[in-house]
Parts: C-alpha cells; sequence; structure tokens
C-alpha cells in the first residue's frame, strides 16, 4: 500500500508546475521512509520534457494517438527490411501529423503555465516527440530525448535488395557441336550480365541506405546538440530564479528588520520623552524645596 501511495505521489510530482517540482520532491522524500533516497534522486524535467510529460497527463488522447502512430510507422520500416510490400508513405504521413499535434498541445500547456516556447525549446519538444516510444515510463520524462533514427531497425537485413539472377543453362541439345557451343556462350554472357546487373543494384541499395544513414546521424548529431544547449538554458534559468527568490527573501528579511528597528527606536524616543518630562518634574520640586 505504501509503494502504491509512493508512486502516486511521484506521478503527482511529474504534473506539477516546473518551479514546484523541486520543493514538492524534497517534501515527499521525508515521508518516503526507506525510498527516501530514492525520492532525493528524481531530476526535475527540463522544459521541453516538461511540455511532453503534460501531454500524457493532460491530453491523454493527443499522447495515445502519437505512439499509436509511431509504433505502426516502426513496424512499417521492419516489414520493409523484412523484405514485405508496404507503403511508408502512408505511416509516416500519420506520424507527422500525429507530431503536429502533439506539438501543438504541447505550446499550449506551456502558455498556460507562463512558459512561452524560444525556438530551442520548440525544437527540443519536437525531436523528444518524434523518439516516442521511450524507454521511460510514460509522464515521466526527465530529460530530452532524440530519435534513433536507423538504428531502432538494428540487426535486421534488408531482403528487398534484388538477389543474383541464376541463368540455367540451356542442356546441349542433339544437333551440331557448333550450336551447342553457341547457346553456351550465350548462356554463359546472359549469367554474367544477370550477375553484374544485381551486384550494381545491391551496392546501389547499400549506398543509399550508408547515405540516408549518415543523413540522419548528422541531424540527431544537430538536434542533441541543441538539446544540450536548451538543457544548459533552463539550468540556467532554474538557477536564476532560485537566486532570484533567495534575494527576494533576502530582501522581505531586511524590511522586517527595518520596520522592527523603525518601531524599537519609536518606542525609545517614546521613552526619552517619558524620562525627560520626570526629569523636570524632578527638577522642579528639587527648586520648591530649596525655596
Amino acid at each position: 500500500m505504501a509503494s502504491r501511495r509512493i508512486d502516486a505521489e511521484i506521478d503527482r510530482l511529474y504534473q506539477l508546475p516546473p518551479d514546484a517540482f523541486t520543493a514538492a520532491r524534497n517534501a515527499l522524500a521525508k515521508t518516503a521512509g526507506p525510498g527516501a533516497a530514492e525520492i532525493r534522486g528524481l531530476v526535475k524535467p527540463p522544459i521541453a520534457a516538461w511540455a511532453v510529460n503534460q501531454i500524457y497527463w493532460k491530453r491523454r488522447d493527443v499522447y495515445d494517438a502519437l505512439i499509436e502512430a509511431a509504433t505502426a510507422l516502426r513496424k512499417t520500416h521492419k516489414a520493409i527490411l523484412g523484405g514485405r510490400r508496404s507503403d511508408v508513405r502512408v505511416g509516416a504521413k500519420a506520424h507527422d501529423e500525429a507530431i503536429d499535434a502533439a506539438l501543438k498541445a504541447a505550446l499550449a500547456l506551456l502558455r498556460e503555465e507562463g512558459h512561452p516556447a524560444t525556438d530551442v525549446t520548440r525544437q527540443a519538444v519536437v525531436t523528444t516527440l518524434r523518439a516516442l516510444p521511450g524507454n521511460d515510463p510514460p509522464g515521466r520524462l526527465t530529460r530530452t530525448l532524440q530519435p534513433g533514427g536507423f538504428e531502432m531497425l538494428a540487426g535486421l537485413s534488408i531482403a528487398g535488395v534484388p538477389k543474383p539472377v541464376v541463368v540455367r543453362k540451356p542442356e546441349p541439345p542433339v544437333s551440331p557441336t557448333g550450336k551447342t557451343s553457341r547457346l553456351k556462350a550465350k548462356a554463359t554472357r546472359a549469367e554474367a550480365t544477370a550477375a553484374a546487373v544485381s551486384k550494381a543494384e545491391r551496392e546501389a541499395a547499400v549506398n543509399a541506405l550508408r547515405n540516408a544513414e549518415q543523413a540522419a546521424r548528422q541531424q540527431e548529431f544537430e538536434v542533441a546538440r541543441l538539446s544540450r544547449d536548451a538543457d544548459k538554458a533552463a539550468s540556467r534559468l532554474d538557477d536564476a530564479r532560485g537566486a532570484l527568490e533567495a534575494a527576494q527573501q533576502s530582501l522581505d528579511a531586511a524590511e522586517a528588520a527595518a520596520v522592527k528597528a523603525a518601531r524599537e527606536r519609536n518606542g525609545a524616543v517614546a521613552r526619552a520623552k517619558g524620562a525627560e518630562s520626570v526629569l523636570e518634574v524632578a527638577l522642579r520640586r528639587l527648586d520648591d524645596l530649596r525655596s
């Protein structure tokens, strides 16, 4: 029962506004018992990952549609590389539409929380959406993701590449030797031509795949760089907000101390005036006694 309660509280953490995560996590750790260390180790998501998490918690229909489209597209890619016929364009179009809907939902959620998305944040959201489904539990992303590209299809052979065409050699006819020799020569040339064409097609397919994979890796590298920059910027923003909060607390404390000091000064002034009045009365009495 306790573990289910903690698990539900962790889910609640990832639904909170970004600024409330750290304080709520620390408060939860104090009541988590043996799991306190694990709770304290939970990482605050960068703003882009937070926005994707909120799609899961607040727009589940959009999130589920994205996961369904991504899963279908991956199955299509695997089917093609496995040698089966499939129309990747339909799956890619559905996936792009699901990403667009999810991006709009994420940007709306960011605006609701007062976090207008920069170009870097928007790009980090898009790349994370393209990488789903990932290994992290849904709704609990702690980092932005990068699409797996061709790596998600690792281990599959390219069954669609044409295989060498085997040309059966004709049976030598029971005809003159010259005719049989000509037929053998033609068959040999046909076999060599077919093998050369097959090899060229196979090399062209492999080169095309290699070029596409290299382009995908370059794009992923650029996305990863932008995501790292976004995470660093988000971290600096959190630090700045923390410093601002600490400065505000110091200012509030200084103002409270100033008010207290002013009150004490006013009290001291009032007491001093009272003492002066008492002194004047005492002096008058002393003058009366002397006279």
